[in-house]
């Protein structure tokens, strides 16, 4: 089994260690930081468009987070958050800066994740051994 790959940017999520709200699940290849029981930002470190820093928001707040970091743009595939590559040259700053913002609980970032649906009581698939 080859070995676990640990994504390069999980560093970005050190400044949520002291918050005893935080806590960090992988998703789809990206590893998924919830403060506040609030799913705030994503990274992931893989090919483009799926290489960089997603701010978990709503289409409402997007200008005025872009105002505030122009490097933030609405994700190519996911249009729902913005996103910022990790290959701009202000990634560092834009990434210590919506930490900041989501340890200060800003309004504009962090949505509530969707509950799950409770599976359906449902047939058991039976395999035909053969005979």
């Amino acid at each position: 089994m080859p070995p676990t790959i640990r994504n390069s940017l999980l560093w970005i999520f050190d400044a949520f260690d002291r918050d005893e709200t935080y806590w960090h699940k992988r998703m789809f290849g990206a590893d998924v930081a919830y403060v506040n029981a609030r799913q705030c930002l994503a990274v992931i470190d893989r090919n483009a468009p799926w290489n960089g820093l997603l701010v978990c928001t709503s289409h409402e707040h997007h200008a005025s987070l872009m105002a505030e970091m122009p490097a933030l743009h609405p994700h190519p595939v996911l249009g729902k958050w913005l996103y910022i590559p990790q290959s701009e040259i202000e990634f560092e700053a834009v990434a210590e800066h919506v930490t900041r913002l989501v340890l200060a609980a800003d309004p504009r970032i962090g949505i509530e994740p969707k509950p799950r649906k409770p599976r359906k009581a449902g047939h058991k698939r039976t395999r035909k051994l053969p005979e």
